[in-house]
């Protein structure tokens, strides 16, 4: 299939995909705000230059994009023009995150992955079900979990993952 836009065109479109204050990171600071948690945001001194950064639990969150991050879900779609230089890429994005995850594990901090999914989308969570996540990881402890459209789920650092718990 051929891309429908210019080159020039499409290059414009994909500077223009924001790296911090998305959508989902706004809604994730408006949660963790209602639930009075005090945070920090995009920290560069952390692996990974964590979004949220929960100081008095030692705890970072990241919100990931399904697609940039390629996350198992119905929001990733393996794009039909470029495909070898798209999955290379994202294959980097995927790398660079578990660099990120094991060097924030080894160095103590507790991290919470947040899809894009769990908070966008036909599935996405009601704004109710996600602060009780949040706050159900963030106050009652674990190393490594994540949250997506079905719920929440502890992983080990051998990437196992217990059921999602509603």
């Amino acid at each position: 299939m051929v891309d429908v836009h210019s080159k020039a065109v499409r290059s414009k479109n994909m500077r223009a995909i924001a790296t911090r204050d998305t959508a989902i990171e706004k809604r994730l600071a408006g949660l963790l705000t209602e639930c009075g948690f005090s945070f920090r945001v995009q920290d560069a001194t952390l692996a990974g230059r964590p979004d949220f950064v929960i100081d008095e639990h030692h705890c970072v969150i990241f919100a990931h994009g399904c697609f940039w991050h390629h996350h198992h879900c119905y929001l990733f779609k393996v794009p039909a023009t470029r495909t070898e230089f798209w999955l290379e890429k994202i294959g980097k994005n995927v790398e660079r995150d578990k660099r990120d995850l094991q060097r924030l594990l080894s160095e103590g901090w507790r991290v919470l992955l947040v899809w894009e999914c769990g908070l966008r989308g036909r599935e996405k969570l009601s704004d109710s079900a996600l602060a009780e996540r949040l706050e159900e990881w963030i106050c009652g402890g674990g190393n490594y979990a994540q949250i997506d459209s079905q719920g929440i789920r502890s992983i080990n650092e051998n990437g196992w993952q217990a059921p999602p718990e509603s």
